[in-house]
């Protein structure tokens, strides 16, 4: 296969490998858990402190025994998703703060925003998964408000989701209320139904919340992501290749500890990595920097046989605008072709991660099924290529009133809903509508016909008592 952008050699892969080594084995990396501590202790590994040195070996180890796919069981069987391989899903956006609405103004998220997400989620052609802090609702107690954004996960759209890795207890929240969706702890032990995101501190470090709900996670068989976020010039060296020498450290270092806890638990090998702007000093991931860490990170996941994870539609632009436009189709094109297989981020980001606009999700989700579609092979057999209708038509007929078009009409081509295809006079008479005009209406179309998806009534009884009952312990 020829694509323009780089293939990484057998000699830079080895490299890139190495150089983690070298700085997992010398340099070490900080994990601040002491349960973390313990178990590399009890696995041969060498300590000092909060400092684990990790060897080439102990490391090698662990990533043979993650699986290279998996299925991620939702609450409609019908709607479960392969994640590795060939596989891949598209994820909304991920933790922000603020929403930007239609005149641009910024406000503070809250929960009926994270409600309305879930929604949309529900009921869109192309996302393939929930996400989960959508939005931070800024409305709720921040200290029991993960256990409300999983409630509205888990009633207001059946699909898989995203869990909840805000610390120990919040991971331990999500675990006993998938596990009162699904039938018990040991109906979800070796079926993951959530996908967690477990972000490093880089350079060289992992949180104590991060480490505490990794463990929890993975003792409990379900899937994280461990992703590694650096800001090139910043929290980390200047250079794309030394950011990918750096990441590859984190990244391993934390898939080490998944397996030495739990033998097989599913990880994803994940990186958002990106420039910091010299002129500002903020992170730039509409920056063709983040879409050549993706490629990168595509490549690094398949050397190891791991799934992968990167973001998608990015940008750095406060408003679903043309550069908004530009930039998330730069980096969802380049995810969706590298071979990424959970795509975070796929709709609604605004701001570099400042931000989500519900327009915007819906510009993103349609371009998620250009891209799709566009990742469709084509063809080629003999009914697709049909020379005797071609010969039947022969030279200058045409095949508009042909059966095979009046057949194919509807599904061979990607039909857009909010993109336009009319001309200037239709375009002028219908209000000159832009795109995000066009999808503030569609978005009201579709919230107006949502319809909250079947759930069994003495579950979702069980699942609002759980969730009083820790808001009130």
């Amino acid at each position: 296969m020829y694509d323009r952008m780089q293939e990484l050699t057998q000699e830079e892969f080895t490299r890139i490998h190495d150089s983690a080594m070298d700085l997992l084995k010398n340099t070490g990396i900080v994990f601040n858990d002491e349960e973390a501590i313990d178990i590399f202790r009890k696995n041969g590994v060498k300590t000092e402190g909060k400092t684990v040195f990790l060897t080439e070996a102990q490391v090698r180890s662990a990533v043979e025994k993650a699986p290279a796919s998996f299925t991620v069981a939702g609450r409609n069987p019908a709607k479960n998703v392969a994640i590795g391989k060939d596989d891949f899903v598209f994820v909304p956006g991920y933790g922000a703060p603020y929403i930007i609405d239609t005149d641009g103004v910024q406000r503070e998220a809250v929960m009926e925003d994270y409600d309305t997400f879930c929604k949309l989620i529900h009921t869109s052609k192309y996302i393939d998964m929930n996400g989960w802090m959508m939005v931070e609702p800024s409305d709720m107690p921040p200290e029991t408000v993960h256990m409300d954004m999983m409630l509205s996960n888990f009633l207001l759209c059946d699909k898989p989701c995203m869990g909840s890795p805000v610390s120990r207890q919040g991971a331990m929240d999500g675990i006993e209320m998938a596990a009162i969706v699904f039938g018990g702890k040991d109906k979800i032990m070796d079926t993951p139904v959530s996908v967690s995101l477990i972000n490093s501190l880089s350079p060289l470090q992992f949180s104590d919340e991060m480490v505490g709900s990794l463990i929890e996670l993975a003792r409990h068989g379900q899937a994280c992501v461990v992703a590694s976020l650096i800001m090139a010039g910043a929290s980390g060296p200047v250079t794309l290749g030394g950011v990918a020498a750096l990441q590859n450290a984190e990244i391993l270092a934390g898939i080490t500890l998944a397996q030495m806890v739990r033998e097989g638990a599913p990880v994803i090998y994940g990186s958002t990595s990106s420039a910091m702007d010299m002129k500002t000093g903020a992170l730039s991931i509409g920056a063709p920097a983040l879409s050549k860490n993706i490629n990168v990170t595509a490549q690094m996941a398949r050397f190891y046989d791991l799934p992968s994870r990167s973001g998608g539609g990015l940008t750095d632009a406060l408003y679903p605008d043309g550069q908004a436009g530009l930039e998330s189709a730069l980096a969802l094109s380049t995810a969706a072709r590298s071979g990424i297989n959970f795509i975070l981020h796929s709709a609604g980001i605004l701001g570099s991660y400042i931000a989500m606009s519900f327009e915007k999700f819906l510009m993103d989700e349609e371009l998620a099924g250009m891209i799709r579609q566009m990742l469709k092979p084509i063809g080629f057999d003999e009914e697709s290529i049909d020379v005797e209708m071609i010969k039947q038509t022969g030279i200058g007929g045409q095949y508009l009133t042909n059966p095979k078009t009046f057949k194919l009409c509807r599904t061979e081509f990607f039909l857009p809903d909010l993109m336009t295809r009319t001309n200037y006079d239709a375009w002028s008479a219908g209000g000159k509508k832009r795109i995000h005009e066009v999808a503030g209406d569609k978005m009201s179309q579709r919230l107006a016909k949502y319809e909250k998806p079947d759930i069994d009534p003495a579950v979702e009884k069980e699942l609002t008592e759980y969730v009083n009952r820790r808001k009130n312990a």
